[in-house]
């Protein structure tokens, strides 16, 4: 029994995608009684989003499945700063063509995950739109903009968030270009409360701070009571941070990423992992999730696939989804070559193997690729490897046991 009467915070507990909340109770009263629009983020920082950004797409995906209204905001403007959010050092600051390009990019993505009116206009009361904080960030005057927004900041509290209190005790330096980023954060959740009657931003535990920002700034500027959410902070079952690998990010776009790679990469999840990502990541209803997240042994494969097979299909579509499975079963299973396996991209003079071995998510870390190594699981070309010096090339293929197999490309 949910302690939400809302169907949509019992849906998104139910699934696990809370963490927290600024007033439950009264965000649960407000979803029971109308539509709720709500927004995330999104900085155009590369010319993909990666599976570290999947949990907000999804939950975006599950607010509109409870009848409310979502809302994408591309950060064109804030994407000229960078959020310096947990971050060692600022990011690299980037032009305004290639963050143009990179929105553009992106944009593709949202269109499998939501459904927007026809031909991008507004469409039906809880058809998703998508806006850009640029138009309204690039048009701010400085010093009305202090005067109007500043004055309700207060710096030391600023200073007490954890985004900024870490960077700090580290010692390590935070510019005032970055700090000014939670301002206009916050001035994002403003506009859109006045622009669209946006009530809800939701966002990574990351984001708490700035969310709580924006809360405060639209009850102190207009009284407006508007509502932050966010998701606990995603992990691996050994703690590292999902969907980082050392061949580089998960992307979503095809271009940056091969379908059979995204496959399996969900294919490769641990078991302790699978029913945790079926709830988050896939619409498969939450009593089928709990029957193939309690399969044991080799059983726990099955649950992986239709993991794989689900998270793919909402993402690159069913026909991708089906090919990647079927290059999957004809190298893994039936002992022959599939034509679109996993991949690294390598230096010309190569990469050690124990590298190799994780970045192609055969194995979680590098010391598990070292023990695979020592046991003789590991063949390049296949052949055994003999020991950790050695370096796989662009041509080689790369192996783990019988069932896993990979190609080594050659550094765009």
């Amino acid at each position: 029994m949910s302690q939400y009467t809302s169907d949509l915070l019992a849906l998104l507990d139910a699934r696990g995608y809370i963490h927290q909340l600024t007033d439950a109770a009264a965000l649960d009263a407000l979803a029971a009684k109308q539509i709720v629009p709500g927004y995330i983020g999104f900085d155009p920082t590369a010319p993909s989003l990666h599976v570290g950004h999947l949990v907000s797409i999804m939950m975006l995906r599950q607010l509109q499945k409870a009848g409310h209204k979502p809302i994408v905001l591309m950060g064109g403007g804030t994407g000229k700063i960078g959020d310096p959010s947990f971050k060692d050092e600022a990011r690299k600051l980037l032009t305004t063509d290639l963050i143009a390009s990179n929105v553009a990019s992106i944009k593709r993505v949202f269109e499998r995950f939501l459904t927007f009116g026809p031909d991008g206009e507004e469409g039906g009361p809880t058809d998703a739109i998508m806006l850009d904080n640029a138009e309204w960030l690039d048009r701010l005057e400085y010093i009305p903009f202090l005067r109007d927004i500043g004055q309700h900041f207060s710096v030391n509290r600023m200073l007490s968030f954890d985004s900024v209190k870490l960077r700090l005790d580290r010692e390590q330096s935070l510019s005032f270009l970055e700090f000014n980023y939670m301002i206009l954060q916050a001035y994002d959740f403003l506009e859109l409360s006045r622009r669209a009657d946006c009530r809800l931003q939701m966002g990574g535990s990351d984001q708490w701070g700035n969310i709580v920002n924006g809360v405060d700034l639209a009850r102190r500027v207009d009284g407006t009571q508007v509502f932050g959410l966010t998701t606990p902070l995603l992990t691996n079952s050994d703690g590292t941070k999902m969907g980082k690998t050392v061949g580089g990010a998960v992307w979503l776009n095809e271009d940056q990423l091969s379908n059979h790679d995204y496959w399996q990469f969900w294919r490769n999840t641990a078991d302790s992992d699978v029913g945790v990502r079926l709830r988050l990541f896939t619409d498969l209803p939450l009593d089928e999730i709990a029957r193939l997240e309690k399969l044991q042994g080799s059983e726990i494969n099955d649950a992986k696939k239709v993991l794989a097979d689900a998270a793919t299909t909402l993402c690159r579509g069913a026909e991708a989804a089906q090919s990647a499975a079927e290059t999957a079963r004809a190298t893994f299973e039936q002992g022959h070559a599939g034509g679109d396996l996993p991949s690294i991209r390598v230096p010309a003079d190569g990469l050690s193997i124990v590298q190799a071995t994780t970045g192609l998510g055969f194995t979680a870390s590098n010391k598990e690729a070292k023990r695979k190594i020592e046991e003789g699981a590991v063949r390049v070309n296949g052949e055994k490897v003999q020991g950790f010096d050695h370096l796989v090339k662009p041509g080689d293929t790369l192996s783990l046991g019988q069932k896993k197999h990979g190609l080594v490309l050659g550094a765009d």
